[in-house]
């Protein structure tokens, strides 16, 4: 874990509930609970701006959120880090704690993350070839965070760790396009 690097307010935030998380043996539920709270906020744009806006106080975050962690049935030490987290103004970089944590308890698993990039959706065989090729390639479980964006035209963009390649078609064309006008 000492090659994770998780930094700022948010990673000292993660840091702190990962440790108690892992005095607790509860890293596996806390994950489990943060990854529900990180989807609904995706799928909610009320539970976002709430989480995202500087607008509503402390008092009101604090009560919203508790409001929304026990209808969800989120609580123990998950449910009061979310509500310490909005009593100290933090909410904002919720999002970031959750993704941090999440970094740490792959990293005490020995998993790494690839964000991928691609302009239609994966098939099956294809997931799997890559998940395996990446796997490969670092000696660790990958797990993909697959991101379908049409305007790379084709082809994909991987991202692991501090390292990233760029095979989309749309680079390529731009690369392309850049040599062209040199030779004018």
């Amino acid at each position: 874990m000492a090659d994770t690097i998780v930094s700022g307010m948010a990673g000292r935030y993660a840091t702190a509930l990962f440790e108690l998380a892992s005095e607790a043996g509860a890293v596996d539920s806390v994950k489990a609970d943060l990854d529900r709270l990180s989807a609904l906020i995706a799928e909610n744009a009320d539970l976002a701006r709430l989480v995202k806006s500087p607008v509503f106080s402390a008092e009101e975050q604090l009560k919203a959120i508790s409001a929304v962690l026990g209808q969800v049935g989120i609580s123990g030490l998950a449910g009061n880090f979310v509500k310490l987290v909005a009593q100290n103004r933090r909410l904002f970089a919720l999002p970031r704690m959750i993704s941090d944590y999440a970094a740490l308890v792959a990293a005490q698993r020995g998993e790494t993350t690839a964000e991928v990039t691609v302009a239609a959706p994966l098939s099956d065989t294809h997931f799997a070839a890559l998940k395996d090729a990446l796997a490969q390639q670092t000696g660790k479980d990958v797990n993909l965070d697959v991101t379908v964006d049409p305007s790379i035209l084709g082809g994909l963009i991987v991202k692991l760790g501090s390292r990233m390649v760029d095979a989309s078609l749309k680079t390529k064309l731009n690369s392309i396009r850049h040599a062209m006008k040199e030779v004018r």
